[in-house]
């Protein structure tokens, strides 16, 4: 069989980023040579290559699932249902991936196994729930829950960008303008009145020195923004620093929270819907806290599997959460003991979707006085900037 060279990026027992490079057959089986060798892969690639599939939009992936799912319980073949998919498909990436998973199944391999080739277009959560939906012969319902669970993610991620545009766009726009003024009316305004002898206010003073700092200074103003952003995106891809930004995100009043059901709906969607595919406890907490998206959640998760492995219930492990909140904690131990876990995850998925929901709405109220508050004291320092010398001047000449 050929062997192709993988370039890969990794996570080690220790939290820290490693690289590497390995020969396999294919992309499925150099990610489980990484996580063989205790490794938790985030980027694996052919001949030291990004991958050519972007990832598919999480709308687009929810349609072309649940498509899926109606194919095969009407049991027209796989293949045939691909290409059914493929063929009014507008994007050429995604009806090039779909008909080249539809030819690889034709050629004899699984589903899984075909999903594999384009891991980065279809992610590692979707396959893996792919490969224990097969292995369990829980398809169809897996593939239907799957494509309800995308279709929230992606009205989820809708709602919170609609929530933060009005503010961000207000800032941006306060900000060009303020930019403006200081760059190229200050320095001749201040010229203008220095000349005539009359000594600045203090606001004019500091918009006059803010307007010179600005002028004489740009580049290195705009390399330490580029530095600091670097730095950042470093610091970002760190698990210690990463988790202590996460910290600070999260006590950010109404951002918090919004962090916060975002990821324990994502949380409770994918563990229940991974539990019903057939995956073992420990992978489902595993792949549920890696797909949450944050840090905090994901050292929740770190201490369940521990407890779990250690042959202790997950009950048990629930009490030494701190990111979880106790609804999640009440109904996650209810779920063990019923023996519902998975229905119980679903009421957790939709009781945070709601506040999530209820929150993004009201993002504006919640926003908006300090917003104002904010820009209020911006637009009175300019204009005190600004009037209070023509104030002067008109005293002089009266």
């Amino acid at each position: 069989m050929t062997q192709t060279l993988f370039q890969y990026r990794a996570i080690d027992s220790r939290g820290e980023n490693v690289r590497g490079s390995l020969h396999a057959p294919d992309d499925r089986e150099a990610y489980r040579r990484i996580v063989a060798g205790g490794l938790r892969p985030t980027r694996i690639a052919a001949g030291g290559r990004r991958a050519r599939n972007k990832p598919i939009a999480k709308k687009d992936l929810a349609h072309l699932t649940y498509q899926l799912a109606v194919f095969m319980q009407a049991r027209i073949p796989i293949a045939d249902g691909l290409r059914s998919i493929a063929e009014p498909e507008r994007n050429l990436r995604t009806r090039r991936v779909l008909e080249d998973v539809a030819l690889q199944i034709e050629s004899g391999r699984n589903i899984t196994e075909s999903l594999s080739a384009h891991r980065e277009a279809f992610g590692d959560i979707y396959i893996e729930t792919i490969r224990a939906a097969e292995t369990s012969g829980n398809m169809i319902k897996v593939l239907n829950h799957l494509a309800l669970m995308l279709d929230r993610e992606y009205e989820t991620s809708k709602r919170v960008k609609g929530a933060m545009m009005y503010p961000i766009c207000v800032v941006a726009a306060l900000s060009l303008a303020i930019l403006f003024l200081t760059i190229f009316v200050v320095p001749k305004f201040t010229t203008m009145f220095s000349s005539r002898g009359m000594e600045l206010p203090l606001p004019t003073r500091i918009i006059a020195g803010l307007s010179d700092l600005v002028r004489t200074w740009w580049p290195l103003l705009l390399a330490a923004g580029a530095a600091g952003a670097w730095s950042l995106k470093r610091a970002w891809r760190h698990p210690g620093s990463r988790r202590r930004i996460d910290s600070a995100l999260h006590r950010i009043p109404g951002i918090g929270d919004l962090l916060r059901y975002s990821a324990l709906t994502r949380f409770a969607s994918i563990f229940g819907l991974t539990l019903q595919s057939g995956l073992s406890l420990i992978d489902a907490l595993e792949m549920a806290g890696r797909a949450s998206g944050r840090p905090l959640l994901q050292a929740d998760t770190d201490i369940l599997q521990a407890q779990v492995n250690r042959g202790g219930s997950l009950s048990d492990g629930v009490k030494a959460c701190t990111y979880l909140p106790s609804f999640s904690r009440r109904m996650i131990v209810a779920g063990m003991e019923a023996a519902e876990l998975p229905r119980m995850c679903e009421i957790i998925a939709r009781h945070y979707d709601r506040e999530l929901e209820y929150l993004t709405k009201n993002m504006a109220t919640v926003i908006e006085p300090v917003l104002v508050v904010g820009l209020a004291a911006i637009v009175l320092i300019v204009a005190l900037a600004f009037f209070l010398p023509m104030w002067s001047m008109g005293q002089l000449m009266s």
